[in-house]
Order: structure tokens, then C-alpha cells, then sequence
């Protein structure tokens, strides 16, 4: 039932840049790791992005529709409404990633070995519930700021692909970087993804156990803060009169 040009702009599009980091890497002579990494981070970026624009932004979205005031009014938890439309957006970006991942593979010949599949699993789920968390918290700054937070999030992407090491290992940007980088979530669940598919060629940061356990505690930290923030927001919203009121 979408539009057919979505498929085209979520699936084709993506491996375009996918490509060019690809030919770069072979152009420098490379190990074939390194296009691996590139195939893996460009699925990931699918579920970044809709963290970014899918949980972060929804309210902000649903303030310029006018359905926020619904959502206030109603009996309901807001992070049970952010969760439902969390699994609706992890569907949407899980097939954009998948396809992603599954052409990039044949296209480019990537070989990746999966050594401990249900430990890849563990770590995928884990940084899936982190990054979603840390989405949360950010719907409460989306909800009450609106464009100024749109902004702030369309400056920082580029430098969170960056520093999170997307299409190469984070370990290179040196251990201060990579350990204020590891706040990001995604940083330490690509990190040990790539462990678990490359081996040594992976260049690992730290062990995959010790990454597990830090994605854990970030997954924790950020449901409780994006429950804290949502309840503050809300509260100082309603107080300031400003939740439901359109930008112009």
C-alpha cells in the first residue's frame, strides 16, 4: 500500500553511497573488511535515521497535523505510544536495511561468517532498544522545541556518522574519540557486530562482551531518562502553554 517510488528512494538510493565508499576503499588497495563495514553501516543508517526522524521527531509531527492534543489528553503512557510507533519503525527501517544489506552483498561480493549467531543477535537487539531509548529521551527536546531541534539534529548527523564510525572502525579516530563516541549507542553495537562478522579483521575497539555490557546499561540509562525527560517536558509544557502550539 505505499507509494512504489519509496522503494526506489529506500532501497537504490542508499547503495549509491554505499558504492562510492566501496570504490574509495578498493581505489586505496584496502582489506575487503573494510567494504564489508561500509555494506553493514549502511544498513544500520536506515535505523538511525528513523530513530532520528521516525521516534524523535513523531511528536513534533503530530504537533504540526494537530493530533498532539489527542495524544495529551488520553489516558495513556507516552512512551507506550513512542514504543508502538518504535516497532512500526523498526519493521519500516528493518526492510530497508535487510535490502540494503542482502544487494550490497551480492553487488559487491562482500564475504561476512557469522561466528556466533545468537550472540549477533543479542547485540543487534540490544542496540536496537539503546538507540530507541536514546530516541525517546529525544522526542521530549523535539516536542517542546520543534525547529530548533530539527536543526540541531539535521547539523549533528553528518559528525554522528563520523564519529560512530559508520563506514570505518571507530578505533582509528583514537581512544578519546571512540570512548565520548560510545555514548552513541550505535557506535559499540556496530563495533561488536563487526567483531562477531570480521574477526580480527574487524578492528575491534574493546571485547564484544564488554560492548554487550555497556549497550545494556546505555539501554537502561536512556529508557529512565527519556521517561524522566518526557514526564518534565510535559509538565513544563503545559505550565509555559507551548506543547500544542503550531510554529509559524
Amino acid at each position: 500500500m505505499r507509494e512504489p517510488s519509496w522503494t526506489f528512494f529506500d532501497v537504490l538510493l542508499p547503495l549509491l553511497g554505499i558504492a562510492a565508499y566501496i570504490y574509495y576503499y578498493r581505489a586505496l588497495g584496502a582489506p575487503s573488511s573494510f567494504e564489508g563495514f561500509v555494506v553493514l553501516g549502511g544498513a544500520m543508517t536506515a535505523f538511525w535515521l528513523n530513530v532520528l526522524w521516525g521516534m524523535a521527531a513523531q511528536f513534533y509531527w503530530e504537533k504540526e497535523t494537530g493530533n498532539l492534543q489527542l495524544f495529551l489528553v488520553s489516558p495513556m503512557s507516552r512512551m507506550a505510544l513512542l514504543a508502538g510507533m518504535a516497532l512500526g519503525g523498526m519493521f519500516s527501517a528493518g526492510v530497508r536495511a535487510l535490502s540494503t544489506l542482502f544487494l550490497g552483498i551480492i553487488i559487491f561480493d562482500v564475504h561476512m561468517t557469522v561466528a556466533d549467531p545468537l550472540l549477533l543477535v543479542g547485540v543487534f537487539v540490544v542496540t536496537l532498544i539503546a538507540i530507541y531509548g536514546m530516541g525517546m529521551m529525544f522526542a521530549s527536546l523535539f516536542m517542546l522545541y520543534g525547529r530548533d531541534a530539527w536543526n540541531i539534529s539535521n547539523l549533528l548527523q553528518e559528525p554522528i556518522y563520523l564519529v560512530s564510525g559508520f563506514y570505518f572502525p571507530v578505533r582509528s579516530l583514537g581512544p578519546w574519540v571512540s570512548a565520548a563516541a560510545s555514548i552513541i549507542p550505535i557506535t559499540l553495537g556496530l563495533d561488536a557486530m563487526r567483531q562477531l562478522l570480521f574477526g580480527e579483521q574487524a578492528f575491534g575497539l574493546i571485547p564484544v562482551d564488554a560492548e554487550l555490557a555497556i549497550l545494556c546499561v546505555l539501554a537502561v540509562v536512556f529508557l529512565i531518562l527519556a521517561r524522566y525527560a518526557l514526564r518534565y517536558m510535559e509538565n513544563l509544557g503545559r505550565k509555559e502553554g507551548r506543547l500544542t502550539l503550531r510554529w509559524q
